[in-house]
């Protein structure tokens, strides 16, 4: 009987469980280097052009290297373009500015904590150190900021900082800027990677692409069924980066990591958000940590589709400085500064869709004044926010009794001034003071979308992605939503762009 490694184990592995979830052996080419002809050659090849792989170009071209960024869709960053440009940035010459005291220990704290203790810590740790750094590394290539410190759900402190333009667009915009005015770097779109090349001995040489691909938003998964393109091949001299971001919008993989994603669910990511590139990373051998863990976000609203407009009216005021509560009795029913997972997971016990009955989030006037105009202008004009001259009016309006939820706004303003929420224990410190006491009052309707897939492949603290044998395989490097661990089973709100970035700026060093 013949001997199998345990790395030849792992990968046999991963393409039985692929072949099972219904990607066959057919589907599955194996690129020997042997057997390809490369049609051109760069130092690095990175696969997505969000957070991650913009970063990573940058300081892969610092050193010297010439690099290729490929994108499957038609325009650059994925979900990082649409991302709410929120940054955690622990330590930071905001929180000292504005007297907030922080520390290493308590950023991983308070990851660990919403990770339910599956993070993998000395990932959480880099991203303390290097915070700082990355964010600076932002703001030399144009990136902007408001002069305003966030305080997202789940962290003890204001840590936060929040994008001039209020998106992730206005970190991915001038990162792709400053990309494609570099010497020796192209940011090619409409190129989709199908599978890595390898050499004999399993090291990333190259990759498969497509050119000229045009992605179907109507298939069910764009990377088992879509052939369209011209296959083509890459070198890639001394590696690839994986940068290509979670699988929340393919409804085939996601069902099967978490059958309640359903293909109806909405979702707020981009719908090239597939898992092609990760199924392909991982029948080279690829560590897979965590894929079944999916994070679904609280500040969404059903009345409008995709990622929406509403979140930072949810997030910044009605949760911070406001309420949630029950339509059908006017009572709340969470701790509305909890991590993600917690409110979302409360959320979802009060939702009767069958009847259109969602969560009514609410805050006064006084803390509809906190917001960026636009994140409350913008979401009126499209109706999915609405100003009610007083609370009888809003629970009309939402179908629910008034006189209960007159009892929980005067229950809940009696928290704050006590300092100590008695019912849900909300951190009242943090919500400066405010009741919901001035008219007007602002509320939406709310309800969890399918938004952050928490697994990947696993890297090591140099971005190295490993195998079963926890060693690097030799030329692959990944970064971001693709990769699992770090935030274990539900990422604190406003980490997704340090992880991002730094992560690919770490690759891009290493590489």
């Amino acid at each position: 009987m013949s001997k199998v490694s345990r790395r030849d184990f792992i990968k046999f592995g991963a393409v039985s469980v692929l072949a099972t979830s219904g990607v066959y052996a057919s589907d599955m080419p194996v690129f020997r280097d042997k057997d390809v002809k490369f049609d051109e050659e760069w130092d690095v090849v990175i696969i997505g052009s969000g957070f991650a792989g913009l970063a990573a170009g940058i300081k892969a071209n610092e050193r010297g290297n010439k690099v290729l960024i490929l994108e499957k869709m038609g325009r650059v960053g994925g979900n990082s373009v649409i991302n709410g440009g929120i940054f955690a940035v622990p330590n930071s010459e905001l929180q000292k500015k504005n007297g907030v005291k922080d520390s290493k220990e308590l950023f991983i704290s308070d990851c660990v904590k919403a990770g339910l203790g599956l993070n993998h810590v000395e990932l959480l740790g880099i991203l303390a150190d290097r915070a700082v750094d990355t964010f600076n590394f932002t703001v030399k290539h144009g990136a902007k900021y408001l002069d305003k410190l966030l305080l997202e759900g789940g962290h003890s402190v204001p840590r936060t900082y929040y994008t001039e333009n209020t998106s992730g667009s206005g970190i991915v915009q001038p990162l792709a800027e400053t990309f494609k005015n570099l010497q020796g770097c192209e940011l090619r779109t409409r190129c989709k990677f199908d599978e890595f090349v390898t050499d004999e001995n399993g090291a990333i040489v190259g990759v498969a692409v497509r050119n000229d691909y045009k992605f179907d938003k109507n298939l069910f998964s764009d990377d088992k069924e879509n052939k369209s393109g011209e296959r083509k091949f890459i070198k890639a001299k001394k590696g690839v980066v994986l940068a290509s971001g979670g699988f929340c919008s393919d409804k085939f993989f996601r069902k099967l990591q978490d059958p309640r994603a359903v293909p109806e669910f909405d979702t707020t990511n981009h719908p090239g958000a597939t898992a092609g590139a990760l199924i392909s990373a991982l029948k080279v051998g690829a560590l897979p940590v965590q894929i079944g863990w999916i994070q679904y976000i609280p500040y969404k609203c059903p009345d409008e589709k995709g990622n929406g407009i509403t979140s930072k009216f949810a997030s910044q005021a009605a949760f911070r400085y406001g309420i949630s509560v029950d339509p059908k009795t006017g009572k709340r029913y969470m701790n509305e500064l909890a991590d993600r997972k917690i409110r979302a997971d409360a959320m979802f016990r009060i939702i009767d869709a069958k009847n259109d009955s969602y969560p009514i989030n609410l805050c006064d006037s006084v803390a509809a004044a906190k917001l960026v105009e636009s994140d409350l202008a913008n979401p009126m004009k499209n109706g999915v926010i609405m100003k009610f001259d007083t609370l009888a009016d809003l629970a009309k309006h939402y179908k629910m009794p008034a006189g209960e939820l007159e009892k929980t706004v005067e229950r809940y303003n009696e928290f704050v001034k006590k300092g100590k929420d008695e019912d849900f224990d909300k951190p009242i410190k943090l919500t400066d003071g405010i009741t919901i006491s001035q008219a007007p009052f602002y509320a939406m309707r709310g309800a969890p979308k399918l938004h952050h897939t928490m697994g990947g492949v696993k890297i090591n603290t140099k971005a190295q992605v490993l195998n079963i044998d926890d060693e690097p395989i030799k030329g692959l490097y990944a970064a971001g939503e693709v990769t699992g661990g770090t935030h274990g089973a539900s990422r604190l709100g406003s980490c997704a762009i340090l992880d991002c970035l730094t992560f690919g700026m770490i690759a891009g060093e290493n590489i």
